[in-house]
């Protein structure tokens, strides 16, 4: 389907405008109201590539997705400079409030930053790492018992208590994603972590947690924990491990489609 982009109305709100020859049964020049997805990723700033199951979802629902590539490696930048290039991501995007801002891991301390700033419709955390004010998340891991969460669950179904990548990371994802993913695996600098998460109460924006029902890295018991503490909310648990945007991108898709939905 050809499309382009139109602004209608006074509301700053934006449609999807086919140009092609309409479907059957629907009427010549009928438009759709487009959401746009900001998607944040985890630690070593691919967006791109982990988000790139999701996207084609969401685009061939009538919405826009953008990715917002950080430069994870890159030790001169922290979470200012990740909140700037996605807040300059969505202001250039001209969708008004009509937006919903969506982070994965790490870019949960980006994210109340992002929305502290510029108008969002909504806020998605995946799998997230969820900040307290000042906080930084180099210390997250210590305030919130992570890593002695994720230690226990690995005693408890049997597996090795020291990290590994192949089991704590790409244990459900479809072999071919592995493979092609081993190139657009980065590190992450320390700046990130070690940067103050500078805000000072969460957006009064509404605001969902998904948990991986498998999830070995954090462990869905221990992410419900940390939503009901740190934000009173009731996290909802998807199918897929930590990296569930590439391992089951079809239920979180349609998740944060309902969630754009029930946001307007």
């Amino acid at each position: 389907m050809r499309c382009r982009l139109g602004r209608v109305g006074g509301d700053g709100k934006h449609r999807i405008v086919n140009t092609a020859s309409p479907a059957p049964g629907v009427t010549p020049g009928e438009e759709d109201f487009l959401s746009t997805y900001v998607l944040i990723p985890g630690a070593g700033g691919a967006a791109t590539w982990y988000w790139h199951r999701v996207v084609p979802l969401l685009e061939q629902a009538g919405h826009r997705a953008i990715p917002v590539d950080l430069p994870g490696p890159d030790e001169r930048a922290g979470l200012p400079e990740y909140a700037r290039l996605a807040g300059d991501a969505i202001t250039a995007s001209n969708a008004g409030e009509d937006v919903v801002l969506v982070a994965q891991s790490l870019g949960g301390f980006t994210a109340p930053l992002v929305a502290s700033r510029v108008l969002v419709r909504a806020i998605v955390l995946v799998n997230a790492m969820i900040p307290r004010p000042g906080e930084t998340a180099g210390r997250w891991w210590e305030n919130t018992g992570a890593v002695q969460a994720r230690t226990e669950a690995a005693e408890e179904a049997g597996l090795p208590v020291e990290f590994d990548e192949e089991l704590y990371f790409l244990h459900d994802l479809p072999p071919e994603v592995v493979a092609e993913g081993a190139s657009h695996q980065h590190h992450e600098a320390d700046a990130a972590f070690a940067s103050p998460c500078d805000f000072t109460a969460w957006p009064q924006v509404p605001t969902r947690v998904v948990v991986g029902a498998e999830d070995r890295f954090f462990p869905p018991g221990f992410q419900r924990a940390v939503a009901r503490d740190r934000l009173g909310i009731e996290a909802d648990v998807l199918p897929g491990g930590h990296l569930m945007a590439l391992g089951r991108p079809a239920p979180l898709a349609d998740y944060l489609l309902e969630v754009s939905s029930a946001a307007r």
